[in-house]
């Protein structure tokens, strides 16, 4: 099992890394923002699909 998601550690990381200048002010809401991608992300990810599916090549609605 995979430790859980530090939001603000990531976004003092990601803040570093691409020479970011974040307000306090704005802080919050960053870290809420990215912690409710990284939520989300996990819905997509646990979602159970069988090894032997493959994508569609071409999208028909």
């Amino acid at each position: 099992m995979s430790e859980p998601f530090d939001e603000k550690a990531y976004v003092a990381h990601m803040e570093k890394v691409m020479g970011l200048t974040i307000e306090d002010d704005w802080r919050p809401v960053v870290e809420a923002h990215v912690a409710a991608t990284a939520k989300a992300a996990d819905l997509v990810m646990s979602f159970p699909l069988d090894d032997e599916l493959e994508a569609a090549p071409v999208f028909v609605p």
